[in-house]
């Protein structure tokens, strides 16, 4: 009797890759075609191809406000990824740590960053309430995440875990160890899923942290990042390099989406369903 082959694993859709370039190709076309008919004024709508004239005319200016932004948008990731990640693992080992603390960054998260900003700027250098900004926004998503998928442990293997490992004494110290041990092999493996994930949502939501907190001290008078470029040239009716630094934002937010994205599948390929190769 024969058995019909297994079948083989789709590598990957072009449709997923095709159909948003056209999509994405007619909508720029349309624009052009729109703004050439009409006749609008590049002060009220620039043309695609006057827009990409202007990144090209404006690159060094454009260039160095993103380098500002993207640092500050990296340092505050690598802050909240370090923060959120010692918070999570202080919580989950500590009832009494979790009880205190977690709150107050319940509070954090709460509080809209647009509020915050001016405040920060007061009291902190530019760049650093730039940067508080950027980990502020950034912070409760890796927290949150890491302490879920900590805390998603299956409890009858916690329970085969404390069985086959339990300490022959029972004091503080030997308790310690016990947990940090079941830290490491259990709670470890089963939250990298979930930290991936909050990573994912506090790329974004850093950059939109940096640019918020530009923004707030661009109206101020002072600033050299990509959202500055946008305040600078809505004051000076510059809207091509408006339109200008909004796509370099925009490119900066898909990058750092696709490189986390891509993070996010080498670490998990192997072994967790979300990242396996679906079946045709």
């Amino acid at each position: 009797m024969a058995f019909a082959p297994m079948p083989a694993r789709r590598q990957g859709n072009p449709l997923k890759i095709v159909l948003p370039l056209v999509v994405f190709a007619a909508a720029v076309a349309a624009w052009e075609a729109i703004v050439r008919i009409e006749g609008v004024p590049p002060y009220i709508l620039p043309a695609p191809s006057l827009i990409a004239q202007t990144l090209v005319a404006d690159w060094p200016l454009l260039s160095a406000s993103l380098v500002t932004t993207l640092r500050t948008t990296l340092s505050g990731l690598a802050l909240a990824v370090f923060g959120g990640v010692l918070l999570a693992v202080l919580l989950s080992l500590s009832r009494i740590v979790e009880f205190s603390l977690y709150p107050f960054a319940v509070v954090l998260q709460v509080t809209p960053v647009i509020a915050v900003a001016p405040l920060l700027l007061i009291y902190m250098p530019q760049d650093v309430a730039v940067l508080a900004c950027a980990w502020l926004v950034a912070f409760f998503p890796v927290l949150s995440n890491t302490m879920l998928g900590l805390q998603s442990v299956d409890r009858n293997l916690m329970e085969l875990f404390r069985l086959y490992g339990a300490p022959a004494s029972q004091g503080p110290l030997a308790r310690l160890r016990a947990r940090l041990k079941a830290l490491w092999y259990l709670r470890r493996p089963a939250a990298l899923p979930a930290f991936l994930a909050g990573l994912r949502i506090a790329g974004g939501l850093s950059l939109i942290g940096a640019v918020v907190a530009e923004m707030a001290a661009g109206s101020a008078g002072a600033g050299s990042g990509l959202a500055y470029r946008i305040i600078e040239s809505q004051y000076r009716l510059n809207i091509p390099r408006l339109f200008a630094a909004l796509v370099l934002l925009a490119l900066t937010g898909i990058g750092l989406f696709l490189v986390l994205a891509a993070l996010n599948h080498v670490l998990l390929r192997r072994w967790h369903e979300s990242a396996l190769d679906r079946e045709t």
